[in-house]
């Protein structure tokens, strides 16, 4: 790949990754579009890694709770903190069960060879249309009155059940749990803060299954183009995260749901008009 087309590749991923909008959907019809050569392991690893620290960074506070909370699981806390039981402890230990069912839905796609069937335009645009519709009926219907405080084991489970369907193509890692925080009654930007923390093991579990996918089949991908889409997507994540995190103060979610109907119907008259 050349310059220009690591440089967009870096953006979309770097845009799509925490909006409501579908990643991989974008990052799959790219090169349908355009012709553009696959992408590669690498740069799929570096991208993945620019994005994951962008969230870590942003949600800096979350992440350091966090840190300590998987101490405290291990009964290691510094004497300075309180007891167990604290936020973070509670958090940390739902956002590990909220990442299994992602985990084992992903090892079940793997082992059965389901992947590449659902990578197509058709999957993407009817994924994208129902599941953005979906959004919006919760989104305007359900009540804002929770925190993240307030998400328990019940609750991390259901977002992570929600999470395992974002495997299929078009459908949204972040729309779907978005979608089910909101139904659980929680704020529009205590759905994405916690959509975000749990983007934290999902991101890492993927981008170590590329590692060693890319270690075991080789690659072609310079280092340099590795650095710059890293970077890029870490930057325009960082971007990204801002823009949605203030957007959601103080507007719905419908302009991402009207984004994904006007794409998902576009994809199908492309496929069958």
């Amino acid at each position: 790949m050349d310059f220009f087309q690591v440089f967009i590749l870096s953006i979309i991923q770097g845009i799509t990754e925490f909006l409501p909008i579908s990643s991989s959907g974008h990052l799959i019809l790219l090169p349908e579009l355009t012709d553009w050569p696959d992408q590669g392991l690498l740069m799929d690893v570096s991208v993945h890694v620019g994005t994951l620290l962008a969230v870590l960074l942003y949600f800096w506070r979350d992440t350091k709770g966090l840190f300590l909370g998987f101490f405290a699981t291990l009964g290691i806390r510094p004497a300075k903190m309180a007891v167990r039981g604290t936020l973070y402890d509670r958090l940390f230990m739902v956002i590990v069960i909220a990442t299994l069912p992602v985990v084992g839905f992903g090892y079940l796609i793997k082992t059965m060879d389901w992947n590449d069937p659902m990578r197509n335009a058709t999957v993407i645009g009817v994924t994208s249309i129902v599941f953005g519709l979906l959004l919006y009926v919760v989104d305007q219907k359900c009540e804002r009155r929770r925190g993240v405080e307030n998400v328990g084991i019940k609750e991390g489970l259901f977002m992570g059940l929600a999470q395992a369907i974002a495997l299929i193509p078009g459908t949204s890692r972040s729309g779907i749990t978005m979608t089910a925080g909101r139904y659980l009654g929680m704020r529009r930007e205590d759905a994405a803060r916690f959509s975000m923390l749990m983007a934290i093991p999902t991101i890492l579990a993927a981008g170590t299954l590329l590692i060693k996918d890319a270690l075991e089949a080789g690659y072609n991908d310079t280092i340099g183009d590795a650095l710059i889409g890293g970077t890029t997507s870490f930057v325009v994540a960082i971007a990204t995260i801002h823009f949605l995190m203030q957007w959601l103060k103080q507007a719905s979610m419908t302009i991402f749901v009207v984004y994904r109907v006007l794409l998902g119907a576009g994809l199908l008259y492309w496929v069958y008009g």
